[in-house]
């Protein structure tokens, strides 16, 4: 072991029980036991270390190449001491001359010239106290082992000390020795961390990560691996090949399994191959299902020599170690591997991905039928979060395709995947591979470079004129009436070019993107048609949307990422991302990791938005900060300005305005100058919001009007309904009493109640904030609050509630209007709005001392989503119905009821309605 006695790692009991060794008064014998690589080496240089100062060290080593010459192991030992053997007596000096060849004579037996042993050490102990320190002690000749046994079991009492390394998977004449021993075992999971980060730092985590799976603790391999494992992965993984085929282990690896795989029979042999390449696992039980990896036969030649175990679970083999199945893949011919990947391929024919690698590893021309099975694979892991490997088996399967069209097709499809991967460099390579010199520029191409371009550097202009050149050429050239929807670098064409009209938010663009999809009829998909509306402009195009959203989301979780997130995306213009955030959760950590990382990114802003809108702010700001993270690292420009504007949005709701204002300069620099209307738009949000909430009115009416003109909604500005309750509020607080009242007039007229229940709170809420009529106002105020989904939006809310206990405070006195105040107060309050708390407070000590005292009186509190189910149960509904209405499982509607049962003081369902009778607020319906 190259490992320095000072740096063992993982070994603080070894090393107690060594040190009390070394500082023994007496001599002792101690066998160091455990496989190959364990560390054994570097615990004898530890003792050697710790005894160099009162001992005389002597080493020895056993060779295998000499295990079979008599007293070689012997010589070893004892040449070092030659000079003290004219102090033995005759008999013991004719021994050593007989054993060692210096004379001819009677070989000598154990015990004489074992005794002849002993006698030569206590003459050199007289000096110096002696330490013998064997390593590889399994190689050392029997004749050897044998008097080292017999020295060894005689040295107490004496000045001598004896310690022997044997590996645990090679048997030895020390097996019967009868000396004490020490297991030296693998190091543990933390212990192998450290050493892998002390030796070779800065490791990438997949890299790091194969590592320590391979070695399992073993400390050789953990120093060795890492430069191989570099060399010869590119940065793959396990799964991303096809087959496994082990780590490229060094030769001193190798070596340790090597001797003794190549004296098996060849049937054993390709068992053996077979086990490895389908993965069997090593050491322990693999935890697989039954029947889902190889299981190897006819193999107990393999097991007797120490390179087999039994899966204590399955009762099926095991290699002994990772490195027992990488030396047997190393070891295997070309011819072999493929031999062996052919049977495994008819194995796993009901197992799409594991038959599919097989088969391409064991195709060697192109072949359709291989091609094929890898495109299905590829799917099939693109949809479990697999998108990175789907990259790899899409360009494998182009590789064995057998027309130009198909491989270009294929690359395609791979440079589509790795481009939502996040591995925009591979794309564009995969790209310029599949589009032979001279030719074009393909779909697929225009596709990849379009991406890049919009997504590492947020350029709307050039990417909509690419692909809406690119989209009317594939018109050209044979786009007829009546012919199917258009699906693979068509459709993806028609998407991209709807989310860079998006991210543009410009009428101008919009146009002629609905004018080019209009004159494709019915090529365009049906997904692609509900993105066009609800994308664009929900105010004018948002009509019936939310039912065809709900036609379209069924069989969510078999949807390819891309397709999960951009009906999400539609879900969030329609206010009804609650339904879809439990499957981007589920997806989003498997695609950040090992998928399609930049979709994942747009999972995480969903999630991120989501999260704002139902109140869960703190949990939004830590999915921000995450998201910034896998932005910045893959160089994403646009995402990384997004999840800026979003951070600044929740920010100026926090009330943390000069944070806020100083994420919006940002984002304008970058946005404004590049056209990015989407992000720009969220700009003068963050402004509205930052100055509501300081109480500036007057730069909120400036920033809102900067999103659309009071009394219309600008064209295809997704921010202009969104903030209607903005500009009217603005507006009414800065005098401008006519044009708040025209905005709200126009959001009923434009039926924005009708499109989202977000944009109902907020039409109801704006009519009721500018009816000049009092008992209208409080129709209206009683229709906003008490809307089914009301409680789905609690910012929304809680504002209209403190405009209409304003209103109620001036018009009916404080008792009227001390539940719609105290609820906005406490609804600021758990939402962490500081500023808009504080209004809500000041509000009730205008109202006056009573309403302030009653106000301070305790209260249960209840989150939002403990309240609306609480009115549910109360209403008479199972567990059961409100899960199916709010999408939570019966449990988690029983756990919440649980909680909400002490804080209101009572005990029963029964006892809920007169409960919320007594909290302020309370919500109907």
């Amino acid at each position: 072991m190259e490992l320095s006695a000072r740096s063992i790692i993982g070994r603080d009991g070894e090393r107690e029980l060594l040190s009390a060794f070394a500082t023994a008064p007496e001599g002792q014998a101690l066998v160091l036991r455990g496989e190959s690589g364990v560390g054994k080496s570097a615990l004898l240089d530890h003792v050697a270390e710790l005894a160099s100062q009162r001992h005389r060290v002597i080493r020895a080593a056993g060779v295998e190449a000499e295990s079979q010459l008599p007293f070689a192991g012997l010589h070893q030992f004892l040449y070092p001491l030659f000079p003290f053997l004219d102090r033995l007596d005759e008999a013991h000096c004719k021994a050593f001359d007989v054993a060692f060849g210096k004379s001819e004579g009677t070989p000598p037996s154990v015990m004489t010239l074992g005794i002849a042993v002993l006698d030569l050490l206590s003459v050199a102990a007289t000096q110096q106290p002696v330490l013998l320190l064997l390593d590889d002690g399994q190689w050392l000749d029997t004749a050897s082992t044998e008097v080292c046994g017999f020295v060894g079991r005689r040295l107490t009492g004496s000045a001598t000390k004896l310690m022997v390394g044997l590996r645990s998977d090679v048997r030895s004449a020390f097996d019967s020795a009868a000396l004490p021993e020490l297991a030296v075992t693998a190091l543990s999971a933390r212990a192998s961390e450290e050493l892998l980060d002390l030796r070779h730092p800065g490791l990438a985590p997949r890299i790091r990560r194969l590592v320590l799976d391979e070695a399992r603790g073993n400390p050789l391999a953990l120093l060795e691996l890492p430069p191989h494992v570099r060399a010869g992965r590119a940065g793959r993984t396990p799964q991303e090949l096809f087959g496994y085929t082990g780590v490229q282990l060094p030769l001193r690896l190798q070596h340790v399994y090597g001797t003794r795989i190549a004296s098996l029979g060849e049937a054993v042999r390709a068992e053996l191959l077979r086990g490895a390449l389908d993965g069997v696992g090593a050491g322990t039980a693999t935890a697989l299902p039954q029947g889902s990896r190889y299981r190897m036969r006819d193999v107990d030649e393999a097991a007797a020599c120490g390179l087999l175990d039994d899966d204590p679970v399955s009762g099926d083999f095991v290699f002994r170690h990772p490195l027992v199945r990488s030396t047997v893949v190393q070891m295997a011919t070309p011819n072999e591997r493929r031999a062996a990947h052919t049977d495994l391929a008819r194995v796993h024919l009901d197992d799409v991905e594991r038959h599919a690698t097989h088969l391409a590893a064991a195709t060697v021309d192109p072949d359709a039928r291989a091609s094929a099975a890898l495109e299905a694979a590829a799917e099939s892991a693109t949809r479990r979060g697999g998108a990175v490997t789907a990259v790899t088996w899409l360009t494998r399967a182009a590789e064995l395709s057998e027309t130009p069209q198909e491989r270009s097709r294929l690359l395609g499809d791979a440079a589509f995947v790795a481009g939502h991967a996040g591995l925009l460099d591979h794309a564009r390579k995969l790209v310029r591979t599949g589009t032979p010199s001279g030719t074009p520029e393909s779909p697929a191409s225009v596709v990849t470079s379009a991406y890049t371009a919009l997504y590492e550097d947020g350029d709307v202009r050039s990417s909509h004129r690419q692909v809406l050149a690119a989209i009317e050429e594939l018109r050209g050239n044979g786009a007829e009436a009546g012919a199917p929807e258009w699906d693979g670098t068509p459709a993806r064409l028609v998407n991209l070019l709807l989310a860079i009209s998006q991210y543009a938010g410009d009428e101008v663009l919009w146009r002629r993107t609905h004018g080019l999809l209009r004159s494709l009829d019915g090529l365009v998909p049906q997904n692609s048609r509900l993105y066009e509306d609800t994308w664009s402009d929900v105010v004018r195009r948002g009509g019936g949307a939310r039912e065809r959203l709900e036609r379209t989301s069924t069989g969510l979780r078999d949807l390819e990422p891309w397709d999960l997130t951009r009906l999400s995306v539609a879900a969030y213009h329609l206010d009804a991302l609650s339904r879809f955030r439990p499957h981007l959760q589920r997806a989003v950590d498997r695609e950040v990791e090992t998928g399609a990382a930049a979709t994942g990114m747009t999972m995480l802003h969903l999630i991120m938005l989501d999260q704002i809108a139902v109140g869960e702010w703190q949990e939004a700001r830590l999915t921000g900060h995450r998201c910034l993270e896998l932005t910045t690292s893959h160089g994403y420009d646009l995402f990384t300005h997004q999840t800026h504007a979003y951070l600044g949005l929740l920010a100026a709701l926090r009330g943390e305005t000069d944070q806020a204002r100083g994420l919006q300069a940002t984002v304008e620099a970058w946005a404004r100058p590049r056209g990015v209307g989407f992000l720009t738009q969220i700009a003068d949000a963050i402004g509205t919001a930052a100055a509501l909430g300081e109480g500036d009115h007057e730069a909120a009416y400036l920033h809102a009007i900067g999103i659309t003109a009071p009394g219309s909604f600008a064209p295809c500005v997704h921010q202009a309904p969104r903030t209607l309750l903005d500009l009217v509020e603005a507006a009414l607080r800065t005098g401008r009493a006519e044009l708040a009242r025209r905005h709200a007039l126009a959001a009923e007229e434009a039926g924005l109640a009708d499109v989202s229940p977000r944009l109902a709170l907020l039409t109801y809420g704006a009519l009721a904030m500018t009816s000049p009529d009092a008992a209208q106002a409080d129709a209206l105020y009683a229709r906003a609050s008490g809307h089914p989904d009301a409680y789905r939006f609690p910012f929304e809310l809680a504002r209209i509630r403190l405009a209409h206990g304003v209103r109620l405070r001036h018009t009916q006195g404080w008792k009227a209007a001390l539940p719609s105040l105290t609820a906005a107060a406490e609804a600021f309050e758990q939402l962490g709005a500081p500023a808009w708390t504080e209004r809500a407070r000041a509000e009730l000590r205008a109202a006056g001392p009573s309403a302030a005292a009653a106000s301070a009186a305790p209260l249960p509190t209840l989150t939002w989503q403990e309240r609306r189910i609480a009115e549910l149960a109360a209403g008479g509904l199972t567990n059961k119905e409100i899960g199916a209405r709010m999408h939570l499982s019966p449990r988690t509607v029983s756990s919440h009821l649980y909680r909400v049962f002490p804080k209101l003081g009572i005990t029963s369902r029964a006892a809920l309605r007169d409960a919320l009778g007594r909290l302020p607020g309370r919500q109907d319906g």
